[in-house]
């Protein structure tokens, strides 16, 4: 083994020597931090480093959330280690290893672990988080800190099993947490206590509803001792592989272990200064720490070192870490290694990294290059650049399947034998553990071919063959009696039935309807349809009147329908004759469509309508040409002003009688528009007529 017990992860290139470099145990204990986006090295990096502490024979503790490191961990193990592994792979159901984060914690550390958990918890659920559950889940936990032998299972017992409550109540010496049970949940109201608790059963029962799960965190006793596997230079290798497990699993008992580990390390604490330094160094590697980040992770970072307990974390960005892990990360972290990141944590690096580096270099990195601070006897050095080292080379002989074995030899139980017992202590509370048998019986039965299920005898319905509950023939008008013709009216009117439907015959022992059915049902079903028999015209007499009143269909009364007449154009008053078109007329208008008849009656009415339209527009033309004329020759009534005259772009024709005085606008005279006699077209010879319309003859 080396002596110096140096751990080398990288090489470095200043003026191209490329000589491999490492850290020392002592600088190890002011913590490393590792980032980068995922696939630049972070595993690999802490997996060196992590085999080295193996074969070192240092102590460590290594929280996989993939679970690949994990079980390459377990190849480099040396032989002559096999025997201090404990591999925690809580997936292997058939042999769960026992983990009660509630079990011996002394009188000063129950808060840390109420703490703890709820901190876990809250992370977890951090969408349905409420004051109220965190309030009496708080005292939940502190209460069954106190009582012995208890697990997190009991949580659900202790808030709907009054026995239980008592019981535990009589070991709890905390008076605030006693007076919460006894003067405020005991008063809660049912509707009260119906709303708060069902929600922290939801979720506690989450875990305890799941085998894999219930089987780890239901044992009363642990499998191993977090103190004495520090104590001990013990590995302890942690799979918790989200594919595997899930990610709420994953983060619950990731959470639990790094509260236990941070607990054994605070027990330390008893010792004195002397008795600590001769204690090893525990070495704590978490991957992808952001999963179980919380304020236990900025307790250790803050504390820890003290007792022995150095933390290696890794993970990929800045802002998965809560802000107050994050500050006690860049407040206690000694080492810092920055592979390459994104553009918002290159700009928070960059004041760790200046002014050597800049953000834009961080961002730039290659795969496996780093920057990096080196914590080096106790004093930061300037930041510079490296590339990590490739992976270690694989061992010839594998102790993976030999470690896994003396694990399940030593730290295991039967999963029958742990469900017995788990069964055992849940009797009181109505929750049913299913034993392995019955779960495997759970599985979708196979369905059996047609042939071995056509074997076996079919089930027979009790019910009337057919042939017994089928209608007679329907009988005929004259084979009803004439007494019990005229009874029909009134035997209809009582709600009896018709005396023309025959009631099929019924089998013995059989009463009532045919098909009873439900009362409700009969409501919504309709009434059967039934035929009506008219009676012929010769038998059509007085007895017979009410009869057909009821067979004769009464006629509909229609509702009138209410004609809306619309509103007539609104006609002005004092306009007497017909409003005569516009005397410009454009000649498009007056071509005619195909759809048009192009006979020679319509060719001279054509010829007129154009005619006319012609001697307008000559007419206007002269008018403008007239009124120009006249305002030319008239003096400007007002000599000050010097602006030109206005000329009208059209003089409106305005009919006036003779002798009316011409009006004045603005010293501008406005010669009235002359009235155009009355004459005859002009004729259009025929010929040019057809070739403006486009006429085919």
């Amino acid at each position: 083994m080396n002596e110096e017990k140096v751990i080398y992860f990288a090489k470095h290139d200043y003026r191209g020597q490329g000589k491999t470099f490492g850290i020392k145990p002592n600088d190890r204990s002011r913590h490393v931090y590792v980032v980068g986006k995922t696939g630049m090295g972070k595993s690999t990096l802490l997996e060196n480093m992590a085999v080295q502490d193996i074969r070192n024979g240092n102590g460590m503790a290594f929280i996989d959330p993939h679970g690949a490191t994990a079980e390459t961990l377990l190849a480099y193990v040396p032989e002559e280690r096999i025997q201090d592994v404990i591999y925690f792979a809580p997936f292997d159901i058939d042999h769960p290893v026992s983990f009660n984060v509630m079990e011996d914690v002394g009188y000063d550390k129950r808060h840390l672990v109420a703490s703890g958990l709820m901190s876990a918890f809250k992370k977890i659920w951090k969408d349905t988080w409420s004051a109220r559950m965190e309030y009496i889940l708080t005292n939940t936990l502190l209460a069954l800190l106190e009582y012995p032998d208890s697990t997190l299972i009991d949580v659900n017992k202790m808030l709907i099993d009054k026995d239980f409550r008592k019981k535990v109540l009589l070991h709890v010496n905390d008076p605030i947490v006693k007076s919460f049970w006894v003067d405020e949940f005991a008063k809660f109201t049912d509707s009260y206590a119906r709303e708060a608790t069902p929600a922290i059963q939801n979720k506690i029962g989450q875990f305890v509803s799941n085998p894999l799960i219930r089987n780890i965190i239901g044992q009363k006793t642990s499998s191993f001792d977090i103190r004495k596997v520090m104590d001990e230079k013990k590995i302890l290798i942690i799979n918790l592989s989200k594919g595997r497990m899930g990610d709420t699993n994953t983060q619950l008992l990731g959470s639990m272990i790094v509260i236990k580990i941070y607990l054994a390390a605070m027990s330390r604490a008893d010792l004195s200064p002397k008795e600590v330094q001769k204690l090893p160094n525990f070495y704590f590697f978490v991957d992808e720490f952001q999963s179980f980040a919380n304020e236990t992770f900025a307790d250790i970072l803050s504390e820890a070192r003290k007792y022995k307990l150095n933390l290696t974390i890794a993970h990929q960005y800045i802002e998965q870490m809560p802000e107050e892990v994050r500050d006690a990360v860049f407040g206690n972290v000694g080492t810092m290694i920055a592979f390459r990141v994104g553009a918002f944590d290159a700009e928070v690096l960059e004041k760790e990294f200046a002014p050597v580096f800049t953000a834009e270099d961080i961002v730039n990195l290659g795969f496996a290059q780093i920057y990096l601070k080196l914590m080096i006897d106790g004093l930061s050095s300037k930041p510079f650049s490296a590339t990590t080292l490739p992976p270690l080379e694989y061992p010839e002989i594998n102790n993976t399947q030999a470690i896994i074995d003396y694990t399940r030899a030593h730290y295991t139980k039967g999963r029958e034998g742990v469900e017995d017992s788990i069964r055992g202590q849940s009797a009181s509370t109505g929750v049913s553990v299913p034993s392995k048998a019955v779960e495997e019986k759970r599985a979708p039965p196979v369905r059996a071919p047609r042939e071995s299920v056509s074997a076996a005898a079919p089930r027979v319905r009790e019910e009337v063959p057919r042939e017994r509950v089928s209608a007679p023939a329907p009988r005929t008008r004259e084979d009803v009696p004439v007494e019990r013709r005229k009874e029909a009216p009134r035997e209809r009117r009582a709600g009896s039935a018709s005396p023309l439907q025959a009631e099929p015959p019924r089998p013995p022992g059989q009463t009532g309807e045919r098909n009873p059915r439900p009362a409700q049902k009969e409501k919504t079903m309709p009434a059967p349809v039934q035929e009506r028999v008219f009676p012929k015209k010769e038998e059509v007499s007085r007895p017979f009147k009410g009869v057909l009143k009821e067979m004769m269909p009464r006629p509909t009364e229609k509702e009138e329908v209410r004609r809306v007449i619309p509103l007539a154009p609104f006609a002005p008053p004092y306009v007497k004759e017909e409003i005569t078109p516009p005397a410009s007329v454009s000649l498009k208008f007056l071509r005619p469509n195909k759809k048009d008849e192009r006979s020679p009656e319509h060719l001279s009415e054509l010829r007129k309508a154009l005619g006319e339209a012609l001697a307008a527009e000559g007419n206007n033309a002269k008018e403008l040409e007239e009124a120009q004329q006249e305002v030319k020759k008239s003096p400007s009534v007002s000599p000050q002003r010097e602006d030109k005259p206005r000329i009208p772009s059209y003089p409106q024709r305005v009919e006036r009688p003779a002798g009316h005085p011409v009006p004045v606008d603005r010293g501008v005279a406005v010669a009235p528009a002359p009235l155009s006699p009355t004459r005859t077209p002009p004729e259009i010879p025929e010929d040019t007529l057809r070739n403006m319309l486009k006429v085919e003859e």
